[in-house]
């Protein structure tokens, strides 16, 4: 492999956005290829690949060498573990390949510096899930994530898209039990596809998929997503109801919600309505109003690290203790804007309990006209995010 200085360069500086100023690696890298548009397809895969990869083992990268900050070591760290030769470079003139090969396995005694997770971490979701389950997890969430698609069936059907992708070169292959999701068997920019521009399909993971899937839904209802960000969600309910019934869609970031209009007008769902949610005011004058309320409440984003592997450097004890008070405080406030013998949908993209089971057991204590119809999880061992969602009914 013939390594370009400039490109090593690049990760190094991204990196230094990513762990040092806190930066989103997605973000980080989509402003660094709009700077460099003469690179190609190949050289933006390659940033990409060792950018991530760096940010998913930076404990063990920087454990090896003993500096958090020197990227272009951990970078030297990254190309021997991956037994590519090492250039004739005054940055790594005295870079001994085998000292850090003889390290790593001296470090993988220590599973918490073997997957790269900071110790606090490790030992809360070792208590949270058990350690057997928590290793298990933790090392699958290092795995690249996959590229999924949802067929927008409000313009085409499955089978009909997988055949358009096909004939231009984009093979897909279909995920069991989640009817409208295929996957990339390559990765790639996606994008910037005609038919993405064409709203024939949204990105959107198998997982998250089957938040939406876990409605029963008839016409005439009146859906609220009250925590819908940009919407991906609202949208997969509005083409499921296609284009029936009405979605009010809720956030309480207007620029989301702005965001989610120019996705809806894309995907030609035209039975939308968004609400920015200003004060409790705004709950309120919405109260008893929906048959179906999905909460897929703010939450520690454990789960699909495998696709923010940053999450692991920008997560705080402090910060997921907050999110369970903010979650608690959502799932009592908003629930009043359910019907009786409406149904709400609380979700999360996390696998900890103490998000998911035992915040939906602390609900049901304080509003026993609650019920719980179903619930799952879905673990990043399975080969997607992690999720969790617990399908209630109001009794009355």
């Amino acid at each position: 492999m013939k390594l370009y200085k400039n490109l090593i360069d690049s990760v190094a500086k991204s990196l230094n956005e990513i762990i040092v100023n806190k930066k989103y690696t997605d973000k980080v890298l989509e402003r660094l290829f709009k700077q460099n548009p003469q690179w190609g397809s190949r050289d933006r895969r390659f940033v990409a690949e060792v950018t991530y990869d760096c940010v998913r083992n930076y404990r063990l990268h920087y454990s090896i060498i003993e500096s958090e900050k020197n990227f272009w070591l951990q970078i030297a760290v990254w190309l021997v573990l991956k037994n590519i030769e090492l250039p004739q470079w005054q940055e790594f003139v005295h870079i001994d390949p085998n000292f850090i090969k003889k390290k790593e396995q001296l470090l993988s005694n220590n599973p918490a510096i073997k997957q790269s997770y900071p110790d606090w971490l490790w030992e809360l979701a070792s208590t949270e899930l058990g350690d057997d389950v928590w290793l298990k997890e933790s090392s699958s969430m290092n795995e690249q994530a996959k590229v999924v698609l949802r067929c927008n069936t409000l313009k085409i059907n499955i089978n009909d898209l997988q055949k358009k992708l096909n004939a231009i070169g984009i093979e897909t292959t279909k995920v069991n039990d989640v009817k409208d999701a295929l996957i990339l068997n390559k990765r790639q920019n996606i994008f910037t596809n005609e038919f993405f521009k064409q709203g024939f399909f949204e990105v959107q993971d198998a997982g998250s998929q089957e938040i939406s899937n876990f409605f029963d839904l008839a016409q005439n209802e009146i859906i609220i997503d009250a925590c819908a960000g940009a919407g991906g969600k609202t949208l997969h309910l509005a083409a499921r109801l296609n284009n029936k019934s009405k979605i009010i869609s809720m956030d309480v970031e207007e620029w989301k919600l702005d965001e989610l209009k120019k996705r809806s007008k894309r995907a030609g769902a035209f039975n939308i309505e968004t609400i920015h949610i200003k004060n409790n005011e705004t709950i309120n004058n919405l109260k008893g109003k929906a048959t179906k309320l999905l909460l897929d409440v703010p939450c520690s984003g454990i789960g699909v690290i495998k696709r923010n592997p940053d999450a692991k450097w920008k997560l705080t004890q402090q910060s997921i203790l907050d999110t369970i008070a903010l979650q608690k405080n959502i799932l009592n406030d908003y629930s009043k804007m359910l019907k009786p013998n409406g149904e709400l949908l609380y979700s999360t993209c996390s696998i900890f309990p103490s998000e998911n089971k035992n915040q939906v057991n602390e609900f049901l204590k304080t509003n026993p006209e609650f019920k719980i119809i179903k619930e799952k999880s879905v673990m990043p061992s399975q080969g997607f995010d992690g999720f969790y969602m617990c399908l209630l009914k109001k009794t009355n």
